[in-house]
């Protein structure tokens, strides 16, 4: 049975690091009793906008993501906000906006609905199809993936995004099975015959050692350092002299390129020397949290 993606109470995510964005967007000069505009470039289920909408009422926010479902729920959850508030399905890096903001939020996480929706293909917690698209528009899915490319390229693919050593073992055993079964049954399956590729002493650790390779299969399947890469690129362009931009990643491929974006690129004057990350509170409610890391940067007022 699939899920039905427009009951929109089927969506349940916790945003993450809400109270240091808040602190972060603070930086910018007069946002309290002005009149300002911002993007969240990642709006997910609207949980960082509710709370910048709930403490700026002169805020107005244009709300992008390409996933349809996180769409609706943050339509619900931002109701009372509906007259400042604009959602475009969009994603970040083939965006443009009308008008210069004042400052800009990304969260690079995936949402808890993408991964406890077993529909969805992200997890392999529950069995689901080899999906893992956060556009379901997309035409390439993690089934598709795995087929088209060969044992090499699957292997450099799960090495460069999952950086898993076992890569090469792992990408030989999975084109292997497509030889002799023709497809993997979803992602329990998948999950398992990665498993198979360890020995014994780390099949049954605290992180499962599928893990990497999904996250490799998932950030190739939606293209994610392009689009993070491109992103950094035009979103300076996007903001007035003295705006703010923040964004939250969620390992080390992605905090690299944000660092170094944030430290080489001219146009930009670095705040956060260290990346932020969550206090233990948060992370004791929501183990999701606790690889978060926020980094924020300022575009550097016009000189004459």
């Amino acid at each position: 049975m699939q899920t039905d993606l427009s009951d929109s109470s089927l969506f349940n995510h916790k945003s993450v690091m809400t109270d240091e964005i808040l602190v972060s967007v603070d930086q910018y000069p007069l946002i309290s009793g002005k009149k300002v505009t911002a993007i969240d470039a990642t709006l997910g289920g609207g949980g960082h906008s509710y709370q910048l909408l709930k403490k700026y009422p002169d805020l107005k926010i244009i709300g992008l993501d390409h996933d349809p479902f996180a769409r609706k729920s943050a339509l619900s959850k931002l109701e009372e906000f509906k007259s400042r508030i604009e959602i475009n399905p969009s994603n970040f890096s083939s965006f443009a906006p009308k008008e210069k903001v004042s400052f800009v939020i990304a969260d690079l996480g995936v949402n808890s609905n993408q991964i406890d929706n077993p529909e969805r293909g992200f997890s392999f917690q529950k069995d689901g199809p080899l999906d893992m698209r956060m556009n379901p528009s997309l035409e390439i899915n993690a089934e598709n993936l795995i087929e088209k490319l060969s044992e090499k390229d699957l292997a450099d693919l799960i090495f460069k995004y999952g950086d898993e050593r076992l890569s090469r073992k792992i990408s030989r055993r999975i084109k292997k099975d497509l030889r002799e079964k023709g497809k993997y049954s979803g992602t329990k399956d998948l999950a398992y015959a990665v498993a198979g590729c360890f020995p014994p002493k780390q099949r049954y650790r605290k992180i499962h050692p599928a893990t990497r390779t999904f996250q490799a299969l998932r950030i190739a399947v939606n293209k994610e350092i392009e689009a993070l890469e491109k992103f950094l690129e035009i979103a300076p362009d996007w903001l007035l002299p003295g705006g703010i931009i923040s964004i939250i990643s969620f390992h080390s491929i992605e905090d690299r390129l944000v660092k170094n974006s944030f430290k080489g690129d001219e146009r930009l004057k670095n705040l956060t020397k260290k990346p932020i990350t969550p206090n233990e509170k948060e992370i004791e409610n929501n183990k999701r949290s606790r690889s978060a890391k926020l980094r924020t940067a300022q575009l550097k007022e016009l000189r004459l």
